[in-house]
């Protein structure tokens, strides 16, 4: 219907005095690049691609499959070496370890302006592309929804996440691997960051004091990490760093708005349950956190996919559990632990 509408749009746009032929075809190329929604499928991925490949030397608007892998400290495995050994053809590497603030002692937080235009330029990456970003085949969904999360944050106007990587693999959709080859970088002009989407520590901490107070704002905080973690029973994975939760947090693993066998998205009417299920109330705020910032976006983008509360009132805790649990005091009491 979305293609139909837009075909619809320009033939009456055609029909006005002044307009183009030329403007015509471009109305309906558009349309055909249109992605149905922010979540797409392994097959809507690979007709997507075969309209608009991407091509190095066209001046069109492509489709840029951007594999985001990435794993845990405490796993063998990199996002690079299993990009290397297994990807969508002709797809671009981003790399969550270092388009990051490298000025920040807290891991993955969100990169400059400036920092975040020169990776997207060095990708050979334009404003007009539709960027499809995807996770590992070993994990399912996992890093990227953070990916997409920050291409939005910049402002990157057509941004999806495939829905997985992992049943592209499993329903036999093309594949490539070996070395990184070069792409043809571009300037990719410096953005705005849309920081009504970040939650601060000062923002969160203000939220986590508030808790129970009379006429506090209600804003609910989701923590995606494992129950164990939440709870205080079992150990951050990073050194040194405690475990636990903050006042009235809500805990719900990302892996459960996941399917547990393909490890994608489960579907919209199951997700609008599960959040109904743990009590979040889609007409107050919420704040989605996590250990550093990574799956927390994938809680935020469960909710988009539901239609859970409206998006200006979601936001993601960039710094997160490892950022919180280092500046918190313990005279504060803002780590909780279950007994």
């Amino acid at each position: 219907m979305a293609a139909i509408a837009g075909l619809r749009s320009t033939r009456a746009a055609f029909s006005r005095p002044g307009a183009s032929f030329r403007s015509f075809q471009i109305g309906v190329r558009e349309s055909r690049r249109n992605l149905s929604s922010y979540l797409v499928s392994p097959k809507e991925l690979s007709e997507a691609l075969k309209k608009s490949p991407p091509s190095p030397i066209s001046p069109e608007p492509r489709v840029i499959p951007l594999c985001a892998s990435w794993f845990l400290p405490n796993d063998e495995r990199s996002g690079l070496q299993v990009f290397v050994e297994k990807r969508i053809p002709k797809a671009r590497f981003f790399d969550l370890d270092k388009v990051i603030d490298k000025r920040s002692p807290y891991p993955h937080m969100l990169p400059s302006a400036k920092q975040f235009a020169s990776a997207m330029s060095e990708l050979g990456i334009r404003k007009e592309d539709t960027v499809v970003v995807y996770d590992s085949k070993e994990l399912g969904i996992f890093s990227a929804p953070r990916v997409g999360w920050t291409l939005r944050v910049f402002g990157h106007p057509k941004v999806h996440i495939l829905n997985n990587f992992k049943l592209w693999v499993e329903e036999d959709y093309p594949t490539e691997s070996g070395e990184l080859y070069s792409v043809e970088c571009n300037a990719y002009p410096i953005p705005k960051m849309d920081e009504d989407k970040v939650a601060s520590y000062e923002h969160v901490r203000e939220v986590a004091e508030d808790h129970n107070k009379e006429g506090a704002e209600g804003v609910q905080i989701i923590d995606a990490r494992p129950n164990g973690r939440f709870t205080g029973k079992d150990p951050e994975p990073r050194p040194g760093l405690s475990s636990g939760h903050m006042p009235g947090s809500i805990n719900i693993p990302f892996t459960a708005v996941l399917d547990p066998k393909t490890k994608a998205f489960l579907p919209k009417d199951q997700l609008k349950k599960l959040f109904q299920e743990r009590g979040v109330d889609p007409s107050k705020p919420i704040i989605s956190t996590c250990g550093t910032g990574v799956t927390a976006v994938v809680i935020e983008t469960a909710l988009e996919e539901a239609g859970y509360g409206p998006a200006d009132k979601r936001k993601v805790y960039d710094g997160s559990w490892t950022e919180w649990a280092q500046r918190v005091q313990p005279s504060d009491n803002l780590i909780i632990k279950d007994e």
